[in-house]
């Protein structure tokens, strides 16, 4: 699908909406995806066609970056010109309904589509060479999750349970992520409830090709779990108040307080996929019940991260 058929070209103004879409149009590896996913589509019924695999991967892709739910993302079509543009529906088409949209989502979910399309876009990025596989950045965040029992079930979804951070009390589910160390992009999702301890996620978070894995102080004792993989060094925050009580007087605490710094500069690379899941597609709750779907959303959401993280990169190289 060319810029020019999406009204993406110069001619019209270019709006921060339409500057990102004329950018993923560029880097979302459209043609493997569709080739992913159309096996599993529905075949011709009789009434009215199927709409293209292409179109419906393309809103559903939508609804993730502008935090769309399935009735405002039919709305949207109707209302806003550069999104059917986007999809390829031209202004007379018949568009898909919030039916359509769920139908097309529940495939993704019960194919495990997923954790696919974030593998199909790693490929991508390892063969472009911005994935590599010597070390690991593991980190989890909470995504919140309604707590009100004002409801249709008449109470909070059961797979969600309460956490503690800080002070403060948290209801919802944890995203656990394991990121390259030297890109900050994801390669691997795993969602739990959010009083799972970080540490019991740390190693099904690493590849298996890494030999260096690091994590931040909720990650003590890694190393030393049943799953933990010999051939891996990880390398742990120590405490704050531990690192806060060094005598840095001390050439040995000295050198310690930098070796830490070290590992803070490493891992900061993992905070960057969380910060454009929230901020920028403005994923800071879950949307539906249950881990399986919520988590299923979250391969999506990494996967598109990554993209836009890369996509100067990846701009540069096509240029």
């Amino acid at each position: 699908m060319q810029q020019a058929e999406l009204g993406l070209n110069l001619s019209t103004k270019r709006t921060r909406k339409r500057e990102f879409l004329a950018e993923m149009e560029r880097v979302v590896p459209w043609a493997d995806l569709v080739a992913l996913i159309e096996p599993h589509a529905p075949g011709k019924r009789r009434g009215r066609p199927p709409f293209a695999v292409q179109t419906m991967l393309r809103i559903h892709f939508m609804q993730q970056w502008f935090t769309l739910s399935d009735p405002a993302m039919e709305e949207a079509l109707h209302d806003v010109p550069l999104f059917r543009e986007f999809a390829g529906l031209n202004y007379d088409s018949r568009l898909p309904d919030e039916t359509t949209i769920l139908r097309f989502r529940h495939l993704l979910e019960e194919e495990k589509l997923a954790p696919q399309i974030l593998q199909t876009v790693n490929e991508l990025l390892q063969v472009k060479g911005l994935l590599l596989k010597a070390g690991t950045v593991v980190d989890a965040t909470l995504i919140a999750a309604p707590s009100s029992t004002k409801n249709n079930s008449g109470e909070r979804d059961p797979e969600m349970h309460q956490a503690k951070k800080g002070n403060q009390w948290h209801f919802g589910m944890k995203a656990h992520i394991g990121v390259d160390a030297q890109s900050g992009l994801v390669h691997t999702v795993r969602g739990t409830a959010a009083n799972v301890n970080d540490v019991v996620e740390a190693n099904g978070l690493l590849h298996g090709q890494e030999t260096d894995a690091f994590g931040d102080a909720g990650y003590q004792g890694a190393a030393k779990r049943p799953d933990a993989k010999d051939e891996v060094r990880w390398h742990i925050a120590m405490r704050p108040g531990k690192r806060r009580a060094l005598d840095k007087t001390l050439p040995s605490n000295a050198l310690l307080d930098q070796v830490e710094q070290l590992k803070a500069s490493v891992r900061a690379k993992v905070e960057h996929p969380f910060r454009v899941i929230k901020r920028q597609f403005g994923h800071v709750k879950v949307r539906y019940r249950g881990l399986k779907k919520n988590t299923a959303q979250l391969m999506t959401l990494f996967a598109l991260s990554n993209l836009w993280m890369a996509r100067r990169t990846l701009l540069e190289l096509q240029a």
